[in-house]
């Protein structure tokens, strides 16, 4: 058998120290971590127990823990809405929209501003890039609605003054899905960006010198070192996107749409199905059970791509 390394030996080692022991030696870094834990404790794990309203007929006396258990009637009112398998395509069909377009956008963009030569105006475009990310998609959403309104939109002024019909965006429903992923695009690929941008910076610049030394160009040293590169920061980002994929951006689909219902075909999704259904109907129940259901859905997705990922290459993996 052949011999432990120093490496394995104080491995080894520490898996035998007792858990009181490191609780001592490390007691202020744990200190350090515990408003970390408190909040996720007090804002993921405890609201947690809510599920059990999927379950019941909420009342306001009885009160989250003490209404009536119907069983699985909620969820029974969910399936003869006959809007389950609706939501629950759009959400998916734009998340998976979003997440490879989103990838070849930040990533695209990241490679491109690093290649550029002049600091000034790398530092002037990241930051109009970067700058929707920090509008919200109220004012978002006004801006659309007065570029684009029918009858007063800017627009539609332009293409009528040099002889184009008007565009009827809000009563066109098979165009929303186009500009809906246009906006996400807009809004969230400056900060993929940067994050790519980052990961970029962070590599072995040596590598590059040494392509440059043996007559390799621009686009080879992005094709052959920078994109392989990336490809670890970007498996990150991907499963994390994945362990989200059927929650819609509500901000997204809320605040452009609004309560349009000829739009609900091709815009509504799991987030504003169950928004709409708490506001109008008052229906606890059946808003939880849709709610249990989109959790369970990105669970099990999460769970699956990571497995899959794992088997192919662990170190891609989220754990």
């Amino acid at each position: 058998m052949a011999k432990k390394t120093k490496e394995q030996k104080a491995l080894a080692k520490q898996a035998h120290i007792p858990f009181l022991k490191v609780i001592r030696k490390h007691w202020l870094l744990l200190l350090m971590l515990l408003p970390a834990i408190a909040y996720v404790v007090i804002f993921s794990y405890i609201p947690m127990t809510g599920v059990v309203m999927a379950f019941k007929k909420f009342t306001a006396k009885g009160g989250i823990y003490g209404s009536p258990w119907v069983g699985l009637k909620n969820f029974r009112s969910l399936l003869i809405s006959k809007k389950l398998w609706m939501i629950t395509r759009n959400t998916l069909l734009y998340n998976i929209a979003f997440i490879f377009l989103g990838v070849i956008f930040e990533m695209g963009f990241a490679i491109l501003l690093n290649e550029l030569t002049s600091k000034v105006f790398k530092k002037v475009a990241q930051s109009f890039m970067f700058l929707p990310y920090f509008i919200s998609w109220v004012v978002a959403g006004a801006i659309m609605y007065n570029i684009f309104n029918y009858e007063q939109g800017v627009f539609n002024h332009i293409l009528t003054s040099i002889g184009i019909p008007a565009l009827d965006l809000y009563n066109t429903p098979q165009d929303w899905p186009v500009v809906l992923i246009l906006l996400k695009l807009w809004k969230a690929t400056g900060y993929g960006t940067v994050v790519y941008l980052a990961a970029i910076t962070g590599l072995d610049q040596e590598m590059f010198e040494a392509a440059a030394i043996d007559g390799a160009n621009a686009w080879q040293k992005i094709r052959y070192l920078t994109i392989p590169s990336l490809i670890p920061t970007m498996m990150t980002l991907v499963l994390l996107a994945i362990g989200n994929i059927f929650r819609g951006d509500f901000g997204l689909f809320y605040q452009t749409v609004k309560s349009s219902s000829l739009l609900q075909p091709y815009t509504e999704v799991i987030d504003t199905y169950i928004f709409k259904l708490l506001m109008d109907t008052g229906d606890f129940g059946t808003s939880s059970a849709a709610g249990l259901y989109q959790s369970v859905l990105c669970f099990c997705t999460i769970m699956i791509c990571n497995g899959i990922v794992k088997k192919i290459n662990p170190d891609y993996a989220l754990y």
